[in-house]
């Protein structure tokens, strides 16, 4: 697992330096100049965190604050097109890069609970809410022992970028390329929109689906209650020691 990328942090200038060599490489096309911009925004963020001026970022050259801009973003909207695989799945596996460029197998993971948050994209309302939330309550899926992994279609890139401004706590993993091949696997691909479904996993040790969760509407964010409740159902009871 990566560490947690904190705005301004080493980490952020590792990416940064990890692109410009990249880069060179990437034939042109729509995708490199979208990559090309998150990177620039990569750039914006580190300044902004440095305390210097940046127009349109916010801070002494005023304009608007990149972390709020989901505030006046378009809303994703849309009925569910995608059921999600039912309860009693053993999980598919999966290997994806989280936002260090580092592998994350599922099968390593085996022992202990997981939760796969499938959301639609980075820099939208709702995401921007929903995993804000589960990183202020990160220590209730640690309390659990549970491993909490985000997976959308953004680049690694869009990643590193998006978990500095939020300051998200727990790995998002890129279902980049092939484009959706994870949440195709898992039945939450939306064809018609490119993007995921909005759905939550919980896995047992053993890798068994225990818990679906699948919004009904784009815009609807999964009740946290019901996904303690059902990561309670599925905890691993701690060993213990005999006096």
């Amino acid at each position: 697992m990566t560490d947690t990328i904190a705005p301004g942090g080493s980490r952020l200038h590792e990416l940064e330096e990890r692109f410009a060599a990249l880069e060179p490489e990437l034939p042109e096309s729509a995708v490199k100049e979208s990559l090309s911009v998150l990177h620039a925004m990569v750039g914006e963020t580190l300044r902004v965190a440095a305390g210097a001026p940046t127009p349109g970022l916010g801070g002494a050259a005023g304009g608007p604050d990149i972390a709020q801009l989901w505030r006046t973003a378009p809303p994703m909207q849309g009925e569910r097109v995608s059921p999600g695989l039912p309860v009693g799945t053993v999980a598919p596996d999966f290997t994806l890069r989280d936002a260090g460029g580092n592998e994350v197998h599922l099968a390593d993971l085996r022992g202990r609970p997981v939760v796969l948050v499938f959301y639609p994209l980075d820099w939208s309302p709702g995401c921007s809410q929903q995993l804000d939330l589960y990183t202020q309550e990160l220590a209730e899926f640690e309390a659990r022992g549970a491993t909490l992994l985000a997976i959308s279609v953004d680049s690694i890139y869009s990643h590193g970028a998006w978990a500095a401004v939020r300051g998200i706590g727990f790995p998002l993993l890129a279902d980049f390329a092939p484009r959706g091949a994870v949440a195709r696997r898992y039945d939450v691909w939306r064809e018609a929109d490119g993007h995921s479904e909005r759905a939550v996993f919980v896995l047992d040790a053993e890798g068994v689906i225990r818990a679906a969760f699948v919004s009904p509407y784009l815009h609807h964010l999964p009740d946290l209650d019901e996904l303690l409740a059902a990561l309670d159902a599925v905890a691993v009871p701690e060993e213990v020691t005999a006096p």
